[in-house]
């Protein structure tokens, strides 16, 4: 798993340097802004309802590029890594217990940004996420089901898309806000089980984020 990390950071590291070397060379002849950004991920999955429970978490990170259309919109790519997932509390017929499914994606959401006032903004938009890594542990030894060898990366579609909306206030030089995404696709696979099939985690990412973004330019 530490090289599966090393592998990812090292990707991202890569990826995010040719992001800012073409952004710099693009703020020079515009008034693009660019920068690196993170915060903190309170995520679920839902079935219908979004709710509050089994909330697990975690964190993103990643960079941005903010370009304006006019004084008031701008378009607002990202590429960051995101961590969403959930703690579920599981009781069917295999087993009783919890468990926590960890999933790390890269995801790039594509966001309009409206400046209300100079420091005040709100943004909304559709992401896509590519699943690079999915860890799963069950903290409970009761049952006969066991998540961690029974469920892998083959287990779990690898895209993930959905809509996103926030606020943020915008300083000189960094920026703070909060985002909710609402997933639109089921993030298990359907399962065979006898004559029937099941789809196993059979929900939905939900999660809100808080950010610190950093402008570099």
């Amino acid at each position: 798993m530490k090289n599966k990390i090393q592998l990812f950071a090292s990707v991202i590291l890569i990826a995010g340097s040719s992001f800012i070397t073409a952004q710099a060379q693009t703020s020079a002849t515009s008034n693009a802004e660019f920068g690196i950004k993170g915060g903190v991920n309170f995520s679920n999955m839902y079935t219908e309802d979004v709710d509050d429970n089994n909330v697990l978490t975690s964190f993103n990170a990643g960079l941005y590029v903010s370009m304006p259309v006019t004084d008031f919109l701008a378009i607002q790519p990202e590429f960051l890594f995101s961590r969403k997932g959930s703690e579920l509390t599981y009781d069917n017929v295999f087993a009783t217990g919890k468990a926590k499914f960890k999933l790390n994606y890269i995801e790039v959401p594509v966001l309009l940004k409206a400046n209300i006032t100079p420091n005040f903004n709100i943004h909304a938009g559709p992401y896509v996420a590519y699943l690079i890594d999915a860890q799963i542990t069950n903290e409970t030894d009761s049952g006969s089901f066991d998540f961690e060898d029974n469920l892998n990366n083959d287990d779990f579609n690898k895209f993930d898309a959905g809509v996103s909306v926030g606020i943020g206030f915008d300083f000189e030089t960094i920026g703070i806000g909060a985002r909710y995404n609402y997933g639109l696709t089921t993030v298990g696979k359907e399962r065979s089980f006898g004559s029937g099939a099941y789809t196993f985690p059979d929900g939905k990412n939900s999660n809100l984020s808080v950010y610190v973004a950093l402008k570099l330019n």
